[in-house]
């Protein structure tokens, strides 16, 4: 067995002393990219499943929608406090018990129109609970959710089978802090509480190479489907953030997700294996992908072949010095298909958008659209990756290829960039069918140029000058006016 090196779940050096981008910024980018763009329809680009009533044509940028994945169900019959299962909120007392014997009682109102339960203002500290079908938790104003400091309220439980074994580590992973199997119509709302992991401690055992097992998420959801997560504020995950796993229909809104900026891997959501997923709408800082869209890792993944497909990651903002404002992949053996990405604002990160695939991975990305995306110092605005060299175990194939095709970017413009985009296909699977147009990257070195290697594709507006690989002698129509 080759035991994955920590250091390849790092991205890059860190940076800190961020802030939160200015509004007049924002809008000054927008008109700029209005100014130096050009008219593009948008019909084969947008597939008919985007939500919010009808194809994108339909609505402004500004009002489209995919929350309509959610299909909201009858008002909660029963809604209690955690205070009526002996939960005390004074940031000391362990609430897991509490926790664990509430959802246990909510189980009984499935049939009747589901339960919610209230946390109110308070410290909570409490360890992992799962939650159950037709389920409200509901976080009011000052309800602050503290992952335990003691591991062992974080069991063992078996690995993902996409995976094989623990991301981080052979074997088991912990559970999350909020988990569940199996479910449908899970709402996790309320009135901007917050859900903190306290994840130093795991960051700690990490950096110190006394981790046993693969740090938990703060939510992981599995097998589970009509899932919204709404207005709250998620800090400290000790792993990534937010997980949802071989699960259909969910919706991600209105969401502050933040870390440390050097807390390792600490994505901050993370689609994997689902389809019909709407992220919109959230601000995101962290020390890993802002968003990154996976499905399965090289044998695992391909054996088990749940791709990730119908996913909307929409007006999301934030930082992270060492990674992507939004990946696709690395972990994407079971496919990735028709991901839309829009109205999206990176500053001071390492990388904006970003494709990350390797011998071994197989699977297949494809019908990828990216379009209007504003970058502020980042490293490197567009970057394809290879070549990670991060494998489960010995048994993975060096002969399966991934199959990366139809690639279509659009109206995006980074200022203060320090390197022209870095394109690195597969020697033996290039990468196909790549479009850009009205790309600008402002700031660079006279003499900075783009570095491609196994890509194909064609460009219209680009600034500056791409690679010869993107300005092939064939027909180019289908990417300068589709």
């Amino acid at each position: 067995m080759m035991e994955v090196k920590q250091q390849l779940l790092v991205c890059g050096a860190i940076m800190g002393g961020l802030s939160r981008p200015s509004w007049a910024f924002l809008l000054l980018m927008l008109t700029v990219i209005a100014l130096l763009g050009v008219q593009i329809t948008t019909n084969t680009v947008f597939p008919t499943w985007v939500g919010g009533g009808g194809s994108a044509e339909e609505t402004p940028s500004s009002r489209r929608s995919c929350a309509g994945f959610f299909r909201e169900g009858t008002r909660r019959k029963v809604v209690m406090s955690i205070t009526d299962f002996g939960g005390v909120g004074d940031g000391r007392a362990s609430n897991t018990a509490a926790f664990r014997r509430a959802i246990q009682h909510m189980q009984g109102f499935g049939e009747r129109g589901g339960a919610q339960l209230n946390v109110p203002r308070g410290r909570w500290v409490t360890g992992s609970f799962n939650l159950t079908s037709n389920f409200t938790l509901f976080l009011q104003q000052g309800a602050i959710i503290l992952g335990s400091q003691d591991p062992k309220e974080w069991p063992i439980i078996e690995p993902l089978p996409s995976y094989g074994r623990g991301r981080e580590r052979m074997g088991g992973r912990h559970i999350s802090l909020i988990h569940g199997d199996g479910l449908t119509d899970v709402i996790i709302t309320g009135q901007n509480g917050t859900i903190d992991g306290q994840g130093k401690m795991w960051w700690d055992m990490w950096w110190n190479r006394t981790l046993k097992h693969t740090r938990g998420h703060l939510l992981e959801l599995m097998n589970s489907s009509n899932v919204l997560i709404s207005n709250l504020t998620f800090r400290n995950s000790p792993f990534w953030t937010i997980h949802p796993v071989y699960c259909s229909n969910v919706v991600i809104k209105n969401m502050t997700i933040l870390a440390p900026l050097n807390a390792p891997n600490t994505d901050g959501i993370d689609p994997d294996s689902s389809i019909n997923v709407c992220i919109e709408d959230c601000y995101i800082e962290s020390g890993d992908d802002l968003v990154a869209v996976k499905s399965g890792w090289d044998q695992y993944g391909i054996a088990m072949a749940r791709p990730s497909s119908n996913i909307i990651i929409r007006r999301v903002s934030g930082t992270t010095p060492t990674c992507s404002g939004v990946g696709i992949g690395s972990e994407m053996s079971g496919g990735i298909s028709n991901v839309i990405v829009e109205d999206l604002h990176i500053r001071d990160s390492a990388a904006g958008m970003r494709i990350k695939t390797d011998k071994g991975r197989g699977g297949y990305i494809s019908n990828i659209t990216v379009n209007n995306i504003s970058m502020e110092r980042v490293k490197i605005p567009i970057r394809f990756s290879r070549g990670a060299n991060d494998h489960p175990d010995e048994g993975w194939d060096p002969k399966a290829m991934p199959k990366v095709k139809g690639i279509f970017i659009s109206n995006v413009i980074s200022i203060d960039s320090l390197k022209a985009p870095l394109l690195e296909g597969i020697e033996g699977a290039p990468y196909e069918g790549i479009c850009m147009r009205s790309v600008s990257i402002l700031g660079l070195a006279p003499a900075a140029k783009w570095n491609c290697e196994f890509v194909l594709g064609f460009t219209h507006g680009v600034t500056p000058l791409p690679c010869p690989q993107l300005q092939s002698n064939r027909s180019s129509s289908w990417c300068s006016y589709s």
